[in-house]
C-alpha cells in the first residue's frame, strides 16, 4: 500500500469526500490511516428490549420511524426512532444530531449504548452511541468512536477504514527492526480492536513511532547546528570574576552555573544553541548582561531581541546600568527610536557593543559590524523565520551563538524531546530578597465584600475617599480579563475589558485606570504601559498582552477573572507580574459566580515553584497545548505521552542507534519525509 497516495485512491472515497477530506487536512492515505480513533464503544453483553432498566444500557436491535423537528428552544433539533428486537420497542432521542436520520437503514441491525431514562413524560432511550453490528468485534464487543470533522461523522471514518481493512498487511514498516513491532499490526488493531489489551499494544508502538520521529529531528537539527562555524571567544576569566565582584548583590548558583556553561560555549568556534529558562525573577537579565560582557571585551558584538519597545527600554536601561559603567556601548533601536539612521550607521561600524531592539533589528538596513551573540528574549514570541533573519547578520559565513530566553518553565519531558537539540541552563533559585507571591482562590461573588477592601489597602486609599476627595498613592494592581468588550461571540459569559474597567471606576472613582488589549495599536499598547510604569495609573485592566511586560516594581496586585480558563503555565505566568519588589504583593484567583476551584487553581494557590507547576500541567492539559505557549508551530502528537518516561528513553537509546549508520537518512525515505515538519518547530536557529 502506498502511503503517499492520495486518498481518493482508496476504494469508497470519491471527488466529493476527497474534498471533503482535504478541508480537515486529511490528504493522503497514511492521513487517514493515522486519524486515529480517539475512544472506543463497548457493545458487550446487549439485553433484551424486555428486560431493559433505567440506566447505561446496551440493547441490540433495527430502527425506524426517524425524524428530526425542531424544539421551543432557539438552536435546538431533536431526532427521534424507535428500536425494536423480537421482544419489544423503545424510544430514541438525539439532541443536535439530524445526520442520524440518514445514518441507520431499517434492513441492518445495530447496537445502541447509552442512558434509558424518564424524560418528557416517557422512558427514552437518550443520544446513545451506535454502531452496525457488522462492524463491531464479536468477541470484544468493542467500535472505534474518531472525531468528527465537520460533517465527516464517525461512522463515516469506520466506514472509510472498513473498506481498506483487507490493505492493512501491506502497510511498510516506518521504522527500523529497533522499533519492537510492526506499522501494519499497531494500526491495523487500532482500528480493528479485538480487546482493550491489544489496543494498548498497538497504541504503545504507535505512540513510540511519534517519539522515535520527535527525537530523531530534535538530534539532526543538533548536527546540522554542529556542521556551522562561529567565532570563537575568549573566556577573560579575570576580568569577568572582577565584574562579578564590583556587583552590588551576589549572582545565585544557578545564575553562576549558567554563566559558566555560556563561556564555555562560546569560546569554541560551534555555535552556541542554547535556552535559558528561569521562573520570572530568576535573574536571566543578569546572565545575558554578563555573556554580552565577554563578548564586547572580545571586540564583537550582542545583539538582544525583545518582543515589546516597552520591554527592549527596560532591558537597555538595566544593560546601560550593569556595562555602562566599563566602557560598554549600549544602543536601543524600536520604531520610535529617534536618529535611526545615526544609530544604525555606529552598528554598522561597531561603535555600539550592545543593541537592544524589537523588531527593527530585523529590516534589512539594520546591518553589524561582528555580531557574534544573539540573545531572544522570550523567543516564543518570534516565528522562526524571524529569528533566522537575526541570525543571518552575522558576517560572512559565520553563524552567531544564540541564547533563547523564556520564563515559561518547560517539563523535563519537553526538553528530552522536543528541545533535545539544545543545551539547557535552568536558573531554579530566585536572588535573595525575593518574596513569593500569596496566591488565593477566590469567588467572584466576594468581589465587592473581600476585594475591594484590599484594593483600597494596596493603593492607600482612605476609607472616606470619596467624601474628603483624597487621592491614591500607594501601590499599583493588575486586573486581568478575558475579553475586551462585551458580546465577543469566541468568549461568552465572561466580563469584558471595558466594562471591568467601568465598574472599578464607579467603586473608585479616586483612581487612575486603563484599559490595555490586543486590538490597540502597538504604540498606544507602550503608551500605556509607560505610564503604568511611570506609576501615573492605579489599575491596568487587560487582557493577557501583560503576560510579557516591563517589571513594574510598584505593581503588588494582580486579579485574575475566569482564572479557569488559563493553563497553569499562563496564570503562572500573569501571576510573575507582581512580587518584583520590596513589599509583599499578592494574586487573587477569581472562579466564575461561587464555583468551586479547579484542581489546576488550587495547585496554583499552594506552589510558586514554575517547574512542578509545568509538570502538573503538561499532565492535565497534554504537550500540544503546553508547547504553543512555548514555540510557534504544532506539536501535533497523536497518541504519544511526554509523561511516558520510560518509552522516551527506549526511542532515545534507538535514534542513537539509528543515526550510527548514515545509510539510514537514505533508506527510510518515508521517515525523513515525515520529520521535516518535527525540525521546523525543535529548532531556535
Amino acid at each position: 500500500m502506498d502511503l503517499s497516495a492520495g486518498v481518493e485512491q482508496l476504494k469508497g472515497i470519491g471527488p466529493k469526500t476527497a474534498e471533503k477530506l482535504r478541508k480537515y487536512g486529511i490528504v493522503s492515505v497514511r492521513d487517514l490511516l493515522y486519524n486515529l480513533p480517539k475512544d472506543y464503544d463497548t457493545f458487550s453483553t446487549p439485553v433484551s428490549i424486555s428486560a431493559i432498566r433505567p440506566g447505561k444500557i446496551v440493547v441490540r436491535g433495527r430502527i425506524d420511524s426517524l425524524k428530526t423537528r425542531r424544539a421551543r428552544r432557539r438552536n435546538l433539533s431533536v431526532t427521534e426512532g424507535v428500536i425494536h428486537d423480537n421482544t419489544g420497542a423503545i424510544k430514541v432521542i438525539w439532541f443536535n444530531q439530524s445526520y442520524r436520520v440518514k445514518q441507520f437503514s431499517p434492513d441492518k441491525e445495530y447496537y445502541f449504548t447509552g442512558d434509558y431514562q424518564f424524560k418528557n413524560g416517557r422512558y427514552s432511550l437518550i443520544s446513545p452511541a451506535a454502531a452496525e453490528v457488522s462492524d463491531v468485534d464479536l468477541k470484544s464487543g468493542l467500535s472505534p468512536i474518531y472525531k468528527a470533522h465537520g460533517s465527516i461523522k464517525s461512522h463515516d471514518f469506520k466506514r472509510l477504514i472498513l473498506h481498506s481493512k483487507d490493505k492493512f498487511a501491506q502497510i511498510p514498516d516506518l521504522l527500523p527492526s529497533v522499533s519492537h513491532g510492526t506499522r501494519a499490526k499497531a494500526l491495523f488493531y487500532t482500528h480493528f480492536p479485538d480487546s482493550m489489551k491489544t489496543v494498548g499494544v498497538a497504541r504503545n508502538y504507535l505512540a513510540y513511532e511519534e517519539l522515535f520521529e520527535l527525537i530523531l529531528a530534535s538530534k539532526l537539527n543538533r548536527q546540522e547546528n554542529n556542521k556551522l562555524k562561529a567565532v570563537r571567544i575568549p573566556f577573560d576569566s579575570s576580568k569577568i570574576k572582577d565584574f562579578v565582584a564590583s556587583l552590588p548583590f551576589q549572582l545565585t548558583n544557578a545564575q553562576r552555573r549558567a554563566v559558566w556553561d555560556i563561556f564555555q560555549n562560546i569560546k569554541n568556534d560551534v555555535p552556541m544553541n542554547r535556552l535559558l529558562q528561569g521562573d520570572v525573577g530568576s535573574g536571566k537579565t543578569m546572565v545575558a548582561a554578563l555573556a554580552a560582557y565577554g563578548v564586547a571585551l572580545a571586540h564583537n558584538q550582542t545583539a538582544i531581541l525583545a518582543p515589546t519597545a516597552v520591554l527592549a527600554a527596560q532591558h537597555y536601561n538595566s544593560f546601560s546600568d550593569i556595562l555602562g559603567a566599563y566602557g560598554i556601548k549600549v544602543g536601543l533601536l524600536t520604531g520610535a527610536t529617534k536618529h535611526k539612521k545615526e544609530l544604525k550607521e555606529k552598528i554598522r561600524t561597531g561603535d555600539i557593543d550592545v543593541v537592544i531592539g524589537t523588531h527593527a533589528l530585523l529590516t534589512d538596513d539594520t546591518t553589524f559590524s561582528n555580531l557574534s551573540l544573539v540573545v531572544i528574549d522570550e523567543q516564543h514570541r518570534f516565528g522562526v523565520e524571524q529569528r533566522q533573519k537575526l541570525m543571518l547578520k552575522s558576517p560572512g559565513w559565520l553563524a552567531p551563538h544564540l541564547l533563547a530566553m523564556t520564563a515559561t518553565p518547560i517539563p523535563r519531558s519537553l526538553q528530552l524531546t522536543v528541545f533535545g537539540d539544545l543545551d539547557v541552563s535552568i536558573l531554579d533559585e530566585l536572588p535573595s530578597g525575593r518574596k513569593p507571591v500569596k496566591t488565593l482562590v477566590m469567588p467572584e461573588t466576594d468581589i465587592s465584600e473581600k476585594l475591594y477592601p484590599k484594593i483600597q489597602e494596596i493603593v492607600n486609599l482612605p476609607p472616606d475617599a470619596k467624601k474628603h476627595g483624597a487621592k491614591a498613592k500607594g501601590q499599583q494592581i493588575y486586573w486581568i480579563c478575558r475579553a475586551i468588550e462585551d458580546g465577543d461571540k469566541s468568549i461568552s459569559e465572561t466580563m469584558s475589558v471595558k466594562t471591568r474597567a467601568t465598574k472599578l471606576a464607579n467603586a473608585f472613582p479616586k483612581l487612575k485606570i486603563a484599559t490595555l488589549h490586543g486590538k490597540m495599536k502597538p504604540a498606544e499598547k507602550d503608551e500605556i504601559m509607560q505610564r503604568f510604569s511611570d506609576g501615573e495609573i492605579d489599575i491596568l485592566v487587560s487582557t493577557t498582552v501583560v503576560e510579557v511586560g516591563v517589571d513594574v516594581p510598584n505593581a503588588t496586585l494582580i486579579v485574575i477573572e475566569n482564572a479557569d480558563s488559563y493553563g497553569l503555565a499562563q496564570l503562572h505566568q500573569l501571576r510573575g507580574r507582581v512580587g518584583r519588589g520590596v513589599s509583599d504583593s499578592f494574586c487573587y484567583l477569581l472562579t466564575a459566580g461561587d464555583a468551586k476551584p479547579s484542581r489546576r487553581l488550587l495547585e496554583l494557590e499552594k506552589s510558586s515553584d514554575g517547574f512542578y507547576l509545568a509538570e502538573v500541567d503538561l499532565r492535565m492539559r497534554g504537550p500540544g497545548e503546553i508547547y504553543g505557549v512555548l514555540q510557534h508551530g504544532a506539536l501535533d502528537l497523536r497518541i504519544a505521552s511526554l509523561s511516558d518516561t520510560k518509552l522516551i528513553a527506549r526511542a532515545q537509546k534507538d535514534v542513537t542507534e539509528f543515526l550510527r549508520d548514515p545509510d539510514n537518512l537514505i533508506k527510510y525515505k518515508e521517515l525523513m519525509e515525515g520529520i521535516s515538519k518535527y525540525q521546523q518547530i525543535t529548532t531556535l536557529n
